[in-house]
C-alpha cells in the first residue's frame, strides 16, 4: 500500500517551518511520502513579508515522493485551513498525516504513523493516531497505548473517521444537558475541555481540535499514543498566532525510540489513570468525584473487547 500523504500547514514562521521540514526529511520514509503544504495567506500587512518568506522557502523543498503546494489567496485561519486540508486529502487518499509548522518530529515518526494507520484501518473505534505523548511514564508492555482523547500535535486519521467530524459541534447540547457526560468529556475533572467547547460556541475561539475531540468522544472513539513522544512543539515562544509564550512541560524527544509493538485489544488502556493523575486537578464537583471513583473501580471489572487481526 502507498504511504499516507503528509499535510503540512504553514503560515508566517520561516525558521520554524524549516526545522519542521528538516525533521520530516530526516525520516527514512520521506522519499516515498507525498507532501502537501498548505500555505495560508497573510491576514494583515504586518504578516505579508514573513508569509512570502515562508512561500519562497517551501518552493525549494525536495526529498519527498512529491511536493504539492497550496497557496491560499485569502486568509483562512488555522481552523479552516486544517479542516479543509484534512478533508481534501482524506477524500483523495483515504488517510492523512497532519503536521503544523511548529512541530519537530522523530526520525521514526513516519514509520509509526504508517504502521498504525495500516494496523487499525478497519477498527472504527480507533479514530486517530497521535504522535505526541505527555511527559509521564506509563507502565505498559507495548510501545503504544489507546486512550479516549486526542492530541493535535502531529496526528493522523482515516476518511472513515474524519467523515464523523462535527464541524458545528452539535454534540454540545448533550453535554449541557448531561452533567455526567460532561464530566466524562472533561476527563473526570482533570481538564475543562467543556469550557473550551463553550468558548468556541460563544465565538470566543475558533478551534478545530475541540470539535474533533467532541466528534471522537461522542462515538466512544480512541486514539493511539506512543509510549514516548515522537513530537516536540516549538510554538510556545510567542511566534505563533494561536500560541503565546509558555513554559508548558513537554516530554523530551527521544530520537532513538521506535514503536515496534502496538495493542491488540481495542480498549482504553488502564494506564490512562497514571496520565490523568499527572494532570493538575481543579476543584472537583460531586459528579467529578463520583466519576473518578467509578473509573478506578472499572479496573476491577470485566468488559468485552475486540482484537486486531
Amino acid at each position: 500500500m502507498a504511504l499516507a500523504p503528509v499535510a503540512l500547514f504553514v503560515y508566517n514562521r520561516p525558521d520554524h517551518t524549516r526545522r519542521t521540514v528538516q525533521a520530516l526529511e530526516a525520516n527514512a520514509l520521506a522519499g516515498e511520502t507525498p507532501l502537501h503544504v498548505f500555505s495560508d495567506a497573510h491576514r494583515n500587512e504586518a504578516a505579508r513579508r514573513s508569509v512570502e518568506e515562508v512561500r519562497s522557502y517551501i518552493r525549494t523543498i525536495t526529498g519527498f515522493k512529491s511536493v504539492t503546494i497550496i497557496e491560499r489567496v485569502t486568509n483562512f485561519g488555522l481552523a479552516r485551513s486544517i479542516i479543509e486540508g484534512v478533508t481534501r486529502l482524506c477524500d483523495a487518499f483515504g488517510r492523512v498525516i497532519v503536521l503544523e509548522d511548529d512541530l519537530v518530529i522523530s526520525p521514526h515518526f513516519l514509520s509509526y504513523m504508517n504502521d498504525a494507520l495500516t494496523r487499525y484501518e478497519h477498527h472504527d473505534q480507533v479514530m486517530q493516531i497521535s504522535g505526541y505523548m505527555f511527559p509521564v511514564e506509563v507502565d505498559i508492555h507495548e510501545d503504544a497505548l489507546l486512550l479516549p482523547f486526542i492530541t493535535s500535535w502531529g496526528w493522523a486519521t482515516w476518511s472513515r473517521a474524519w467523515r464523523n467530524f462535527d464541524a458545528e459541534a452539535t454534540g454540545y447540547e448533550r453535554l449541557v444537558e448531561n452533567r455526567l457526560l460532561r464530566d466524562r468529556f472533561n476527563l473526570a475533572g482533570h481538564y475543562d475541555y467543556f469550557k473550551m467547547l463553550r468558548a468556541y460556541r460563544d465565538g470566543a475561539v475558533d478551534s478545530w481540535a475541540i470539535r474533533w475531540y467532541l466528534s471522537v468522544f461522542m462515538r466512544d472513539g480512541l486514539a493511539l499514543f506512543p509510549k514516548k513522544t515522537l513530537v516536540s512543539n516549538l510554538g510556545f515562544d510567542g511566534s505563533g498566532v494561536n500560541c503565546a509564550v509558555s513554559k508548558i512541560e513537554q516530554s523530551p524527544l527521544d530520537m532513538g525510540f521506535q514503536v515496534l509493538s502496538m495493542p491488540q485489544q481495542i480498549k482504553a488502556s488502564e494506564a490512562q489513570a497514571a496520565l490523568l493523575d499527572h494532570m493538575p486537578v481543579p476543584t472537583l464537583s460531586v459528579a467529578s468525584l463520583v466519576h473518578r471513583l467509578l473509573d478506578r473501580l472499572k479496573r476491577f471489572t470485566l468488559f468485552r473487547f475486540t482484537c486486531v487481526s
